[in-house]
């Protein structure tokens, strides 16, 4: 049974509720008619996970985030770059599709990004509303120590950066995956929150909020994971939807290393 790269491309869109005009979600690289012998999910193309790509046989990669450094997949202030050049000239003699998966996969009901996060949590089962851009859960009662710990241990991650003291008590939790801890959208989430968990947003904006809050007295607590560490269980989660969906392809997902560390 052949499989194009076209054909892997229209069954993820149609995860979406409906097709997006002015998307970045289009074959970056390749050409759509070509059979694909294997696949790669990453939620970064980075060189290493490219390469790891190739090795692994795949002639499809599925990413999340774009290649050159841009949302918009904008080239020009980069053209001229040797990392850029050097990245750009590697993919062309790779031979490799890369097809970006990012707008329609939010566009999924519940949020494939967020459903992904919250399975790799193990908290499914305490899901009190998956929102458009957030999910609110209930969890048994634990303290916030205790939740940075349970964060940690099952998305497999070396820290987080928590704001509010350590013994408050966590039960009602907002998740916010990637770039939406902005103010405009998780600070309304703290009116039924005890706890907010996103990948990033503006430091001016909700931490400046919960750092008044704890102030004034109230017990508010925010964990920030980074943006990879929020989005990539969604892709982990895409790798397995593929693999069910075409059981005659080997599909891979391919995890990078942490971006930061801690001196």
């Amino acid at each position: 049974m052949n499989i194009t790269v076209q054909q892997i491309m229209n069954e993820c869109m149609a995860m979406a509720s409906n097709r997006l005009e002015g998307t970045v979600d289009t074959l970056k690289f390749g050409d759509p008619s070509v059979i694909v012998t294997g696949i790669v999910t990453a939620f970064m193309p980075t060189q290493f996970v490219l390469e790891e790509a190739v090795r692994l046989g795949a002639n499809l990669v599925i990413v999340h985030e774009g290649m050159f450094f841009s949302h918009h997949d904008g080239i020009e202030p980069a053209k001229d770059d040797p990392v850029y050049q050097t990245k750009w000239q590697w993919i062309e003699s790779s031979g490799l599709a890369i097809f970006r998966f990012h707008d329609h996969m939010h566009h999924t009901f519940p949020d494939l990004v967020m459903e992904g996060l919250v399975r790799e949590l193990g908290w499914s089962v305490y899901v009190r509303e998956h929102r458009s851009v957030a999910t609110v859960v209930t969890l048994p009662k634990l303290t916030l120590a205790d939740l940075v710990l349970t964060v940690k241990r099952r998305l497999h991650i070396p820290f987080v950066r928590v704001i509010g003291e350590p013994d408050i008590t966590c039960e009602t939790v907002g998740l916010l995956a990637g770039y939406r801890g902005g103010g405009t959208t998780a600070i309304p989430l703290f009116g039924e929150a005890d706890v907010l968990i996103y990948g990033e947003g503006p430091e001016w904006e909700t931490p400046e909020y919960v750092r008044d809050a704890l102030y004034q007295g109230r017990r508010k607590g925010l964990i920030v994971l980074g943006h990879a560490e929020s989005e990539e269980p969604g892709m982990k989660l895409l790798c397995k939807r593929l693999r069910q969906r075409y059981p005659h392809l080997p599909v891979h997902y391919v995890k990078e290393k942490p971006l930061f560390s801690i001196y």
